[in-house]
């Protein structure tokens, strides 16, 4: 669906990330995308107003709907997934409801993995839980956990690329082979990781989710939210029945047949989105459409830098463990190497781990190793630092720190926690693309002082 000069080119990752769904303006030849700051759009004729809202005609309506700025940015990450369509929304937590609204319903069931994110688990295994649909979670180190846990009313496997924080890589392949045996579609997230360094799609993913608010934007300014899909699962299968019959949200057309491989994504938009009001404003596609332009290089600057962070960390005395993907000595590096874009370090090409990293600080010599002193010499350890930022987010070109367990896992119970692999002398690193060395250095000082 983008709006390059050839379709006869292979574009490569950097140019479908500056040009793809944008033109220059028709009117104006602006070669920037407007921003297009209005609610509403005057209609040719009534006839076309018509045709409009019957969706028998591609137009703009309303920005709750569509937007032009809004559809460059939709049109651009569908480019860079690989996918066949795509739909923005306010945040990655409304484009997680919206991906799973538009095909669950009360009595429905999702086997997730239990590593998620702590905002997903607390949307699947509460939210989602009081409008009736209910949710398994299951160590997805082992993909026949997914298998074991399926149910006559499975309806959506949900996974992490890489997971957050426990940074763990999902075997996606494997995993959507489970979901396809039962006729469901597999969901991944693929915030971590972001379209430069994997493609679900490639794997066997059906649908694919971001927090544009991390890596797409890059820089910690704009929240947003991605929709993809694939444009190939099958929902005719007999377990999607809104999919095919009239739509009782929508003036009763059926999305799948007259829309086809993008029949999923013109579902959620007008049965969900629509309906919902989680929609992306104008100027915050724009901004995220900024961020984009130089996601390639943001990835590869992260991925180099957190490397040899990882490298420091490990050999640190005041360190107790690291966990990375992209260090060999992780469990999850053969995964990367299988499913991850390969960035050039100077030992050659190794497996891009993106950005993320967690680790557990030694407690001090004399004292208990108790949960409380790991907890303590973490929060010692993040008061310490000088110019690495304390706060909530990821993907940053600003190397950020938090403690999991205190924060953004405070909600989860001990037994949740413990499902999640979050443990209490856990910190989580967003490795930004600072000079390394100067990373590096604060991490040292605030370590010997933690």
């Amino acid at each position: 669906m983008n709006k390059l000069p050839s379709k006869d080119r292979d574009y490569g990752f950097g140019t479908l990330a500056i040009h793809a769904g944008a033109t220059p303006d028709p009117v104006t030849g602006a070669r920037a995308t407007p921003i297009h700051q209005t609610t509403s759009f005057v209609f040719d004729s009534a006839d076309h107003a018509a045709s409009l809202f019957n969706l028998q005609t591609f137009g703009n309506v309303y920005s709750r709907i569509g937007n032009p700025t809004v559809s460059v940015l939709e049109e651009r990450v569908a480019a860079l997934e690989g996918g066949r369509a795509a739909l923005a929304c306010a945040s990655g937590m409304a484009a997680q409801m919206t991906a799973l609204l538009a095909i669950l319903k009360a009595g429905d069931h999702i086997v997730a993995a239990s590593t998620l994110y702590g905002g997903t688990v607390g949307q699947l295994g509460v939210g989602f839980e009081r409008l009736g649909i209910h949710t398994t979670f299951v160590d997805p180190a082992d993909p026949e956990n997914f298998r074991r846990a399926m149910q006559p009313n499975t309806r959506a496997v949900y996974g992490e690329t890489i997971g957050n924080p426990l940074v763990n890589v999902l075997d996606i392949a494997a995993v959507a082979q489970v979901a396809h045996d039962h006729g469901v579609p597999l969901v991944i997230d693929n915030t971590v990781a972001s379209p430069y360094l994997c493609r679900p799609f490639d794997h066997g993913a059906d649908i694919v989710v971001h927090s544009a608010t991390k890596y797409l934007g890059g820089h910690g300014t704009t929240m947003a939210g991605m929709v993809v899909e694939s444009g190939k699962f099958n929902w005719a299968n007999g377990n999607f029945p809104d999919m095919v019959e009239p739509s009782r949200a929508y003036h009763g057309v059926k999305f799948y047949e007259t829309f086809g491989d993008f029949g999923y994504t013109m579902k959620a938009r007008m049965e969900v989105n629509r309906t919902f009001g989680a929609v992306l404003s104008p100027l915050n596609a724009w901004l995220i459409l900024q961020g984009i332009e130089t996601l390639h290089l943001r990835m590869q600057a992260h991925c180099r830098n957190t490397l040899q962070v990882a490298r420091f960390l490990q050999q640190h005395p005041k360190v107790a463990w690291v966990n990375y993907p992209g260090l060999p000595a992780s469990p999850y590096f053969g995964l990367a190497q299988q499913q991850f874009r390969h960035i050039d370090t100077p030992e050659g090409k190794l497996p891009g781990g993106s950005g993320i990293l967690t680790f557990g600080i030694r407690p001090r010599a004399g004292e208990e190793a108790t949960p409380g002193a790991a907890q303590a010499a973490g929060e010692r350890f993040i008061d310490a630092c000088q110019f690495l930022s304390h706060l909530a987010n990821i993907g940053d070109a600003k190397t950020l720190v938090i403690h999991p367990a205190s924060t953004t896992h405070r909600q989860l119970n001990e037994e949740e926690l413990q499902r999640a692999g979050v443990s209490a002398d856990m910190v989580r690193l967003s490795v930004g693309i600072e000079d390394v060395e100067d990373i590096i250095w604060d991490l040292d000082q605030a370590l010997n002082q933690a």
